[in-house]
């Protein structure tokens, strides 16, 4: 006998289908990881418990775990919006950075003495424009230039590193902090508030904007004219097409969403945690919350409500991370989370997608 393999896509996916195939993708992750640190002599199931206390178990540790997943939330919601209409943005690392570079100068440079009724809205406004535009550039070159935008945005995300390094290093330095330059600090007026004593550094107004972001990007997916073109571009491009629907609209209009709000999570950053710019690799912890936010965006299944959750989960495994060093682990043993479940996330995506069909000849 002799087995004959053939693939056929799927007619209709349930919801309970792709649930359960996410749930199942997680628990091989685990397991996959589990090999891994057992290969440093330490117990899977100690570890995870260090974790899971580390981010989950205290008020501490929670308020770190919203802190980290409010950047990796705002940013996955974005790249859903592109992802849906099959435009892999890359770049979220680099309009993140960019919506920080923008915030920066806005709180130093341009208003430094305005009111914080007026300086924390303009903050918000430019570096969302400044991710959009950072994020439109590739769009315009897919659209019109037929360019692969993985390339293009990965590579615009080196250039908004660089930039960052030029500004703190040149015109906008001040003082040296462990060995790094950085910019002056930000005026009080543009730092953005916390909740109160004993819930740490969650500053509010911008875990507000995630979570309206998440509800309004549903909506607007779901319930809107512009929504179902940037699904139907998704789903079926010669469909589209073929019903006079506008390729480069489509494109621009979910890069532009997608890099605005990178631009938002970059000013959350420097407004409600860091107080000024920092050299990049000090804005947010490895591997960059932009890159991260894509296994976020795929774990959540392009879902902008469950981005939420997805988001709470990867910001309690960035605050794990602390605490599976003092066992052994390094820091970098979190990216084997992230790197493992974006693996079986996606492979999970192919078989809801698809069955397998085996059938013998004798």
């Amino acid at each position: 006998m002799i087995p004959k393999l053939k693939i056929e896509k799927r007619p209709i996916v349930s919801s309970s289908v792709t649930l359960a195939v996410s749930i199942l993708s997680m628990l091989l992750a685990l397991i996959a990881v589990a090999f891994v640190f057992l290969g440093y002599g330490v117990d899977p199931t100690y570890a995870y418990q260090k974790i899971f206390i580390g981010s989950f178990g205290s008020l501490t540790g929670f308020s770190e775990t919203i802190v980290k997943a409010i950047p990796l939330m705002i940013c996955g919601i974005g790249l859903a919006v592109a992802f849906k209409a099959l435009v892999w943005n890359i770049g979220a690392e680099g309009q993140l950075l960019m919506g920080a570079i923008a915030a920066t100068g806005i709180a130093l440079y341009v208003i430094p003495e305005a009111s914080s009724v007026l300086l924390l809205p303009s903050m918000f406004i430019g570096g969302f424009l400044a991710g959009a535009v950072w994020g439109v550039i590739p769009g315009v070159l897919k659209a019109k230039l037929k360019a692969n935008e993985v390339i293009t945005t990965l590579m615009m995300n080196y250039i908004a590193s660089n930039l960052v390094e030029y500004l703190i290093y040149g015109p906008w330095k001040g003082a040296m902090e462990w060995g790094f330059p950085i910019t002056n600090e930000f005026p009080l007026s543009a730092w953005l508030p916390y909740l109160p004593i004993g819930m740490g550094r969650i500053h509010y107004p911008t875990l507000i904007l995630a979570l309206s972001l998440a509800v309004l990007t549903y909506v607007f997916i779901m319930r809107t004219t512009l929504g179902f073109e940037v699904r139907v571009m998704g789903e079926n491009p010669d469909a589209a097409k073929y019903a006079g629907m506008s390729y480069f609209k489509t494109v621009i209009l979910v890069m532009l969403i997608s890099g605005g709000l990178a631009g938002l999570a970059g000013v959350g950053e420097v407004a409600g945690i860091h107080h000024r710019l920092r050299y990049p690799k000090g804005i947010s912890p490895p591997p960059g919350y932009g890159y991260t936010a894509i296994i976020v965006t795929c774990l959540g299944r392009l879902n902008p409500l469950a981005i939420i959750l997805s988001s709470l989960l990867f910001g309690g495994l960035l605050v794990g991370g602390d605490a599976i060093q003092v066992i052994g682990l390094p820091f970098a043993a979190i990216g084997l989370f992230n790197g493992a479940i974006l693996f079986f996330v996606l492979g999970g995506e192919l078989l809801t997608r698809y069955k397998i069909i085996i059938r013998w000849r004798g």
